[in-house]
């Protein structure tokens, strides 16, 4: 048997992101991603999705504060 799927853990999103764990969890609760905890896994693809959606939040916020 083999497996060809990458996965991400949750807790390990969250610090390459440099941020909580409950940020990453609260976005997956927007984007109707399946994650209840630091150790729920991750598809690259769910990991994608989060990435893209935190960072444009952070462009926003920043464009809010100049």
């Amino acid at each position: 048997m083999v497996f060809n799927v990458a996965r991400l853990r949750v807790k390990e999103l969250a610090e390459a992101l440099n941020v909580d764990s409950p940020e990453i969890i609260a976005t997956c609760t927007l984007l109707k991603i399946p994650a209840s905890s630091p150790l729920s896994s991750l598809s690259i693809k769910q990991s994608k999705e989060i990435i893209d959606f935190i960072q444009k939040t952070n462009n926003v916020q920043n464009n809010d504060n100049k």
